[in-house]
């Protein structure tokens, strides 16, 4: 398997993910001043999640976009990183090393012409929140952390948190069409294995609630174990260690 990513050349440096979110707000908003793109782009995902946008500083200067979400749970019904067994099943939503894919194809210079090329810069530049997917999965997953660094990485995580190992079944992990088609076979496991910025969710689910879980939009992909450390199953059935993570924030 391929390593981890190296920093600046696999990850969006700040100025350049705020001049990726200024372009795709110029794709809907063109000719509007740039302040008020970027409010269209935050109060668009707010409203489709009903989320009030409120409040902040107002400065000038560079572009500076400062976030705090605050929100409530239930009583013992948050999805934290520390409750995975082994017994526990592995599962993701979504597809996995679309953005990923995306990201390599945007550094390389390739535009996104298209419409396989434009899917995949979809997931990219607007990934979609699961937030309802979150509130379906309280009371079935056992622990939950969403995919933002890479899927070894953030269940990395889950398993040091839970004090756990895993298996994963490398031919599982799902994959969208455009990623099937453009993929390079050399690189397909990397991507979705260590790729990030899929933002989808991967969760740890107890054998009482798989049944549950699978009516669920959710792939299952491995499951948790005792023996600590990460493990990679392949088509031969074979085992083996798998040590690369995902982005790291602080080499």
């Amino acid at each position: 398997m391929a390593g981890p990513r190296a920093g600046a050349a696999q990850r969006l440096s700040g100025r350049h993910r705020a001049e990726r979110g200024d372009r795709q707000c110029q794709r809907t908003t063109r000719g509007v001043a740039a302040d008020q793109r970027d409010a269209s782009c935050l109060r668009e995902l707010a409203q489709a999640t009903g989320v009030a946008l409120v409040g902040g500083d107002t400065t000038r200067g560079p572009l500076t976009l400062t976030i705090t979400a605050l929100g409530t749970v239930p009583a013992g019904q948050a999805l934290r990183r520390s409750g995975a067994r082994p017994g526990d099943a592995i599962f993701v939503s979504g597809t996995l090393g679309d953005a990923a894919l995306a990201l390599r194809h945007w550094q390389g210079g390739s535009a996104a012409r298209t419409a396989r090329e434009k899917q995949l810069r979809q997931r990219l530049d607007r990934p979609t929140p699961r937030l309802a997917l979150g509130l379906a999965l309280r009371g079935i997953a056992s622990a939950a952390i969403d995919l933002s660094d890479g899927l070894a990485g953030d269940l990395g995580h889950i398993l040091a948190a839970s004090g756990v190992g895993a298996s994963l079944d490398a031919q599982a992990l799902p994959m969208s069409d455009a990623f099937a088609d453009l993929v390079p076979d050399a690189l397909r496991d990397e991507l979705q294995l260590t790729g990030g910025d899929d933002y989808e969710l991967c969760v740890c689910v107890p054998p009482q609630h798989i049944e549950a879980a699978g009516r669920l939009a959710l792939t299952r992909i491995g499951r948790i174990e005792a023996e600590p450390g990460l493990r990679l199953v392949d088509a031969e059935g074979r085992s083996q260690a798998f040590t690369s993570t995902g982005y790291r924030h602080f080499p």
